[in-house]
């Protein structure tokens, strides 16, 4: 049986990469470790397997040294007071997908003569917060009173998606990568990102977060899209307070994202509507909550906005949010649901029907269609053009 030679720190390097620690690599081959310290050498067949494993493209497991990976676009998640070092495989293959999308998009609304959006990198670094939140508001149509009236967190954070789609932004809602159910995207790691473009923006939310949270995501990433700025963010956790917040070791990426977390808060909770809604004299809990059903946002939110109108103190509010942010993890993540509204949201409404029309029209292969939808079969295609209203 033949053996191929490959580096054990390369198999070290794929393990970690893909977030396994060796126990869990040795019940799934059982010479794993071995392998690792050099010991002994895998067969091809296994060393595919592994790659397979490990979501690790094979020919990376035949180099000398381990590579490099970062995300290919501006990368402004941390952790304390540090940036995230190597990125998942789940994250790059999911940025990847979707840039393999945009550029798809882009040349269809080249092709179809679009005009560039004129929203698209219209706002300043410098800008006033207050402003640039009600432009952002005024071109969605996205009414603070309207969501008031809508029952559900689900319900609002559709109208939002589908008030960005129709604006032209490519919106993309999925908590697995592409349509694989078994590679499911870690909230922890990341929360959403933006692809800033002219003719195809486009903004990925991981759906394996909360509504709640998944409203804030997409507003802070509306926000990088209106600067003309792509970026991948941890938007959420960095809603502590100012002297809490992670420092980047870029002073404008820290700057750009305190502003579109400053956006997207303004964006959802304006300050005189909530001056008006807010009642100092309630329990914080049972006020924090009322406000989050009557903005549709998070209770972490709220809480930034209630410090920003003079409610809490820096100090109370960190308490309290560390508190509410430990309450929110013992919520398990919804999933399921119906196959085509889902995959209607991982691709995008937008993208899918303009991707089904050219494939109908003959302008692109199927082949090539069902590759960036995520599926294989022409039954499925036509269902989900038809659901669309393209078929």
């Amino acid at each position: 049986m033949t053996r191929v030679e490959v580096k054990p720190k390369l198999l070290r390097w794929a393990r970690e990469r893909a977030g396994f620690d060796l126990g869990a690599l040795t019940r799934r081959f059982p010479q794993f470790a071995d392998w690792e310290r050099g010991a002994s050498r895998p067969t091809l067949n296994q060393l595919e397997r592994f790659a397979n494993a490990t979501h690790t493209p094979i020919g990376y497991l035949f180099l000398q040294e381990p590579p490099i990976e970062s995300v290919p676009i501006p990368d402004f998640r941390t952790v304390g007071n540090e940036h995230i070092g190597r990125p998942s495989p789940d994250l790059l293959d999911t940025v990847y997908i979707c840039q393999q999308r945009q550029e798809w998009y882009r040349d269809f609304a080249r092709s179809m003569r679009d005009e560039p959006l004129a929203f698209v990198g219209s706002l300043k670094v410098t800008g006033d917060v207050v402003r640039m939140a009600a432009l952002i508001r005024h071109a969605l149509g996205f009414d603070v009173d309207d969501r008031q009236r809508i029952p559900t967190w689900t319900d609002a954070l559709r109208l939002f998606i589908d008030q960005a789609d129709a604006l032209g932004v490519l919106m993309m809602v999925s908590g697995v990568v592409g349509s694989n159910n078994r590679r499911k995207l870690n909230p922890q790691e990341f929360r959403g990102f933006a692809l800033a473009d002219y003719l195809a923006p486009l903004v990925f939310i991981n759906g394996a977060d909360t509504k709640a949270a998944q409203m804030f995501t997409l507003a802070h990433e509306l926000a990088h899209i209106w600067l003309g700025q792509s970026a991948i963010s941890d938007a959420q956790a960095s809603l502590v307070p100012d002297g809490s917040d992670a420092q980047s070791s870029s002073v404008h990426e820290h700057q750009v994202e305190r502003l579109c977390n400053r956006v997207a808060a303004e964006l959802l909770v304006p300050l005189e509507v909530l001056r008006a809604e807010y009642d100092p004299r309630a329990d914080l809990g049972s006020e924090t909550d009322r406000l989050a059903r009557r903005f549709k946002v998070s209770t972490l939110v709220v809480l930034r906005r209630i410090h920003d109108v003079g409610g809490l103190t820096q100090g109370q509010l960190w308490r309290a949010y560390q508190v509410e942010l430990e309450r929110l993890r013992a919520f398990p993540a919804g999933s399921g649901g119906n196959f085509f509204l889902t995959q209607g949201a991982r691709v995008g409404k937008r993208f899918a029907r303009a991707l089904i029309v050219s494939t109908l029209e003959g302008q692109t292969l199927h082949r090539d269609a069902f590759h960036l939808l995520g599926f294989s079969k022409l039954k499925t295609f036509h269902e989900l053009g038809h659901r669309l209203g393209v078929v």
